[in-house]
C-alpha cells in the first residue's frame, strides 16, 4: 500500500512539474512584472508592450494580434490606456481568449478637467496611470491571483503563496516610499512632468502636479498652456522639473531656461524601464530617489 502510495505521490509530482504553463499576453510592463511574480514557473508572460517604448503610440500588428490569439489570458491596464482594445478584444474573440483588465479591481482617479475634455474620445474620465498608487498595485496582485487560478485550478497554492510574497514586498515599499518622501515639506512638493501621468503618485504623497502635456505623449501643449506653467513655477519658486525616459525633454529644457529651475532628472511614467527600473519595485524607488533628490 505504501508503495502505491509512493508512485502516486511521484505521478503527481511529475505531471505538475511538467504541466503546461498558463500562457499570458501582455500589453503593460507593469503588468508583465506583476504576472511573473503572481506566476512563478506556471506561467509564461509574453511581452507585447516592452520596456521602454511609449504604450500611448502602440497599435497592435498583425503579428501581435496573432500571438495573442495564441494565449489563454491577456492583460490589459484598460481606463482608456489602451483605445484599441475594444478593437482587439473582438479580433480575437473567437479563439476564446480571456482578457483581464486592471481598471476592474483599481481606484479610479479622475482626469484634469483639461484633460477630460480635450481627450475624451480616447481616455474617458479617468487616469489610466494606476500603477503609480502602490495599492493599486495590490489590487491588481489579488485580481491576477484569481485569474491564474480560474486557467490553472492545480497552482492554487503556489498562485497564493507568490501572490502574498509579492504583497509584502509591496508594503515594504510603501513604508520605504513614505520614508523618503518625509523629508520634503509640502512647499516642495510639487511635480512638474512632461506629460499628466503621475496623478496617483501626487494624490498619494500629497503632492502638486503641474504637468506640460495631458494624460496622454501625444497630447501637445499649447504655447498658452506652457506661458501659462512657466509663469506658474515662478510664482511657485519650482527648484526641479523632471522628464521623462520615454520623452524629447526639449520643452521641458527651454522651461528651464525661463524659470530657472533644473532638470531634476528621469522618470518613469508609462511603465518599466531596464535595467534597476525594470521591475514594478526597482522602478518606484528609482521614481522616488529622483524625486527626493531633486526637491530636497
Amino acid at each position: 500500500m505504501l508503495q502505491i502510495i509512493s508512485i502516486l505521490i511521484f505521478i503527481g509530482f511529475v505531471t505538475g512539474a511538467f504541466a503546461e504553463p498558463v500562457k499570458v499576453a501582455s500589453l503593460s510592463t507593469v503588468l508583465t512584472d506583476i504576472a511573473r511574480n503572481v506566476g512563478g514557473d506556471r506561467v509564461e508572460v509574453r511581452e507585447i508592450i516592452k520596456p521602454g517604448s511609449d504604450p500611448h503610440l502602440y497599435e497592435p500588428t498583425p503579428g501581435d494580434i496573432k500571438k495573442i490569439s495564441n494565449v489563454q489570458i491577456v492583460l490589459a491596464s484598460g481606463l482608456g490606456f489602451e483605445p484599441y482594445l475594444d478593437k482587439l478584444r473582438s479580433s480575437v474573440q473567437k479563439s476564446g481568449v480571456t482578457f483581464v483588465v486592471a481598471e476592474s479591481s483599481v481606484k479610479p482617479l479622475a482626469c484634469a478637467e483639461e484633460d477630460h475634455h480635450d481627450h475624451s474620445h480616447s481616455h474617458g474620465a479617468s487616469d489610466p496611470h494606476w500603477w503609480h498608487s502602490i495599492a493599486n498595485v495590490e489590487s491588481v496582485t489579488l485580481q491576477l491571483r484569481d485569474a491564474f487560478i480560474a486557467a490553472d485550478p492545480d497552482g492554487r497554492a503556489q498562485f497564493e503563496a507568490n501572490a502574498k510574497a509579492f504583497e509584502a514586498k509591496l508594503k515594504v515599499l510603501a513604508k520605504w516610499t513614505r520614508l523618503q518622501l518625509a523629508v520634503l515639506p509640502k512647499s516642495k512638493r510639487i511635480l512638474v512632468t512632461s506629460h499628466d501621468a503621475l496623478g496617483y503618485f501626487a494624490r498619494d504623497y500629497g503632492f502638486q502636479a503641474l504637468p506640460v502635456q495631458g494624460i496622454s505623449t501625444s497630447d501637445q501643449p499649447s504655447s498658452q498652456k506652457v506661458r501659462n506653467l512657466i509663469q506658474e513655477i515662478k510664482a511657485l519658486g519650482v527648484k526641479a522639473i523632471f522628464a521623462e525616459n520615454i520623452e524629447n525633454p526639449k520643452v521641458l529644457q527651454q522651461i528651464t531656461i525661463e524659470t530657472g529651475a533644473n532638470l531634476g532628472g528621469t522618470l518613469y511614467a508609462d511603465g518599466l524601464g531596464v535595467g534597476e527600473a525594470g521591475t514594478y519595485i526597482g522602478m518606484m524607488r528609482s521614481n522616488v530617489t529622483t524625486i527626493v533628490g531633486a526637491l530636497q
